[in-house]
């Protein structure tokens, strides 16, 4: 096999990152979190969505478009792990649960979201 097929099946078997991030404003306890199968993903669409003003939170949209990038703090709270039984391919009950769980902790810690 030469190395470009090497290459590409390599990346055939390549697993992205999945789990929560978290959208958190410098300027007050207002968060937004959300869960992927992706993260990196979908932190890169997340930011090119609210830079040009096409986010669906719109209080989130708002607030970025005011006060600017720089008073927001974009996290990975955590990382789901792929299961050993390589035969699962669907996470989204998992992701969900993990959301659920994020966001009790950080109502516990006085945050509020963006609805």
């Amino acid at each position: 096999m030469d190395r470009r097929k090497e290459l590409k099946e390599q990346y055939k078997h390549i697993k992205p990152d999945m789990g929560i991030f978290i959208i958190q404003s410098n300027l007050n306890n207002r968060c937004y979190i959300e869960r992927t199968q992706d993260l990196k993903s979908s932190i890169n669409r997340t930011k090119f969505t609210l830079r040009f003003g096409n986010h669906p939170n719109e209080e989130l949209q708002k607030e970025w478009k005011e006060y600017g990038e720089t008073s927001f703090i974009i996290e990975i709270l955590e990382n789901l792990e792929y299961d050993k039984d390589e035969l699962k391919t669907d996470y989204s009950e998992d992701l969900t649960l993990l959301q659920m769980i994020w966001e009790e902790k950080l109502l516990q810690k006085g945050l509020k979201f963006y609805k």
